[in-house]
This record gives C-alpha cells, structure tokens and sequence, in this order.
C-alpha cells in the first residue's frame, strides 16, 4: 500500500484511483448503441492498472483448481441436435484469413476450436510460453466473476470502466484525446494494417500488458488489447431505458444525479437471434482486432454486448475495488 501524497487516498497496490465525481458518458458521434450522452455520478474506486495478467490468472488457477467453462464439456441438452464433435470443450480462436475478404462474414476469421482455452490460446499444441505478461483471454463471465471472488475485488461496472478509460479527459474521442493516432505515434494496440489478413509487424495479436502509453490516470490498455468484461448487463440505452433509471435529467447536485441506465438480465437477450437464449454483458475497450476499416471501437465509449458463456481470444478483465 502506498500514499503518494498527504492529500491522496491510500490506493491498493497495482490499482489506480479515480475520484468521485459527475462524469458525461457515451457518444452521439460514433456508433448508435453508444447514444446517448448521458451524466452519471460515481463514488470514487480503484481499478487495476492493467488488465489481469495469464501469470495471474494461473496463480488463481494453482490455488482453487478453477476450471473455465472452456475447459469444461458442453451440455448436449443446451445443444440439441448439435453434432458430438461441436460439444468437445473449446473455444473462439481468431485466425488471419489468406487475403482479403467481405468484412460482413465474421465467420470467415472465427472458428469454433476444440481444445482452445487460456492455457492454449490457439488451441491444442499451442502454449502460453513466453505470454506471462499477456491478458488473459479465452475468459467466460463467470471466469472472471471467480477470479474477483478468490482476489476479494468485482468487475467494474460499464460507467466505472468508461470514467476510468477516459483518464480524466471529458468527453475525448480516444484515451489520448480526440485527434486519431498519427502515423508516426504508437498509442495502443489496435489492428494495424490490412484487416483480418496483413498486420504490419509488431500488431495482430494480444501484446504484454503495459507496452503502450497509458492514459491520464495510468492506466493501460484501456484501448485495444483485449476487450474486458464489465458486471452490467447489455441494452442499447433506448429513451424509456433512460427514462426509467432518470439518467436522461436529474439535478446537476451529485447527491441527486440519477444512476446510469440499468438494463435486466431480460433486456440483454439478443433479439436477433431468438433462438440463443444467452444473456448478454457488456464489454469494453476494444482489441488487438479493432481495425478503423472495420471496428472503431478501441474508444472510451465503445460497447459491444458479450454472451456470458463465451470466451473468445481477444476478451480478457481487469478488476476495482
């Protein structure tokens, strides 16, 4: 524990402190499900400098014997009629298409992959090796739920993670601020390059946690990298939605600012696909996948909805307290 000044909070070791305070978030400027610009008050918290670490994730692992939902066999029973090869445990494995590709068919750099889990990121035979300072990926909901149970800390809710990322810069585009990266910048780890295909050499994959700069706060990674896991449940913030939780006005006192929108486990069910009765949380931040060509979503404001049952290996976690 250490007190960096006499007026300072006492912060957690490895975690960073974020005040209390009225924070504008979201964006009426980018993607729809970001809209719209709503004020949120939030008592202060600290969250993890970086997001959790394989080396991490494998001590928690050695002391409970903790087995993630993509180690674990498939229940025939939630499948029915799937065949018995597709309910081996495994999971989401990111692969580089050959060239280039129609964006709009996902399936073509996704592959469901027997085997793949957080100890072998591209499935059987691959290896964390020298991927000690790696976030950890291949992580279900409840896989980072247990991780924050054993640590005695909570995943983040989506306001918290936002407040966080943006570093004390109210309303910028990016972490760093609100022009793009410029060419000759390196400011996080997002798709560089030709996507899901040509990366330029040193992107296209998750990187140590802490190579690039970090934001206002100090934090890292709170663009590109690997998506984190938030505790909310995802809804697009429709204007009863708002209206419901009073986000959409209140007084500008803190002690009278509304909450932020609170969506139900009913709300987060993808209404696309009726047949996937999969509740879905919120997750934040962007990948290593992220390619302005294709998904700028390595923004503070940024959020994509997330079944609870899928890992994938570009989704990991950090934790607050």
């Amino acid at each position: 524990m250490v007190v960096p000044s006499d007026a300072a909070p006492v912060v957690p070791d490895g975690a960073v402190h974020v005040p209390a305070g009225l924070y504008h978030l979201g964006s009426d400027a980018h993607y729809s499900e970001e809209a719209p610009v709503h004020r949120v008050h939030l008592e202060e918290f600290w969250i993890d400098r970086c997001a959790v670490t394989n080396a991490q994730y494998a001590a928690f692992v050695t002391a409970t014997g903790y087995v993630t939902v993509a180690e674990r066999p498939l229940d025939p029973a939630d499948f029915p009629g799937a065949p018995p090869e597709n309910l081996l445990p495994g999971s989401l494995v990111f692969t580089r298409t050959r060239g280039p590709v129609d964006l709009r068919h996902l399936s073509q750099w996704w592959s469901w992959t027997p085997g793949a889990s957080w100890r072998h990121p591209e499935g059987p035979g691959s290896h964390l090796g020298d991927r000690a300072a790696h976030p950890v990926v291949h992580v279900a909901h409840e896989d980072a739920q247990a991780y924050c149970d054993w640590a005695g800390t909570t995943l983040p809710t989506e306001s918290q993670w936002e407040a966080a990322a943006r570093g004390g810069l109210e309303q910028a585009a990016y972490v760093w601020g609100d022009e793009p990266e410029g060419p000759s910048q390196r400011l996080a780890n997002y798709w560089h390059g030709d996507f899901p295909w040509r990366p330029e050499p040193g992107y296209g994959t998750t990187a140590p946690v802490g190579s690039f700069p970090p934001n206002g706060y100090g934090l890292y990674d709170m663009a590109g990298n690997v998506w984190e896991w938030t505790s909310d449940w995802y809804a697009v913030p429709t204007p009863s939605l708002l209206a419901s939780s009073g986000t959409a006005g209140g007084d500008e006192h803190p002690c009278c600012m509304p909450a932020p929108p609170a969506a139900t486990e009913g709300d987060s069910y993808d209404p696309a696909q009726p047949q996937f009765r999969v509740p879905r949380r919120v997750i934040k931040g962007g990948s290593f996948l992220c390619a302005d060509s294709y998904c700028l979503r390595y923004r503070p404001a940024a959020r994509r909805p997330q079944m609870i049952d899928t890992g994938m290996s570009h989704i990991g976690f950090r934790t607050v307290r």
